[in-house]
């Protein structure tokens, strides 16, 4: 889909500009190896942070400043909790936005099953209704599954 033919010249640079670029921007602030795992450890619903600083095994500095620029861009909030016999701690949440960013995830997962292990992840998406497995992919506006051999980059109008 992204490269050009091959009778094409190999001389060409991007015909958006970054800075209006929707990918690039979400690039500026999902686009970091930790900034993704933390996704993924609320994705896998992981909220308190001494739950994710053991799983991860991040940098205490890392993981409290890559939570804030998360509850900053309101992909995540911070919720008190108070365990017994404990100071009042926060726990982070996905918000909607946060959640938002699932589909990506899943397209991740998916392509590391294919191209890293070469084996199906211990978790799968499913249906609720049916318990169906569910694989991101590209659909038209009415909901036809469309292949990525049969997708191209096109310039909006306008």
């Amino acid at each position: 889909m992204s490269n050009p033919a091959s009778n094409a010249s190999i001389r060409q640079r991007a015909f958006i500009d970054r800075r209006d670029c929707p990918m690039a921007l979400a690039a500026d602030i999902l686009g970091d190896r930790w900034t993704l795992l933390i996704l993924r450890e609320a994705f896998y619903g992981v909220q308190r942070y001494d739950d994710m600083l053991a799983d991860l095994g991040a940098p205490r500095a890392m993981l409290t400043g890559r939570l804030s620029r998360l509850v900053e861009h309101g992909l995540m909030s911070r919720i008190p909790y108070k365990e017994p016999g404990s100071r009042v701690r926060h726990a982070y949440a996905l918000t909607g936005k946060g959640r938002d960013t699932a589909l990506m995830l899943i397209a991740m997962m998916q392509w590391g099953e294919t191209h890293i292990t070469g084996r199906p992840a211990p978790v799968m998406i499913a249906d609720n209704l049916s318990g169906v497995e569910l694989r991101a992919g590209l659909a038209s506006k009415e909901g036809r599954a469309v292949d990525m051999s049969s997708a191209r980059l096109v310039r909006r109008p306008g």
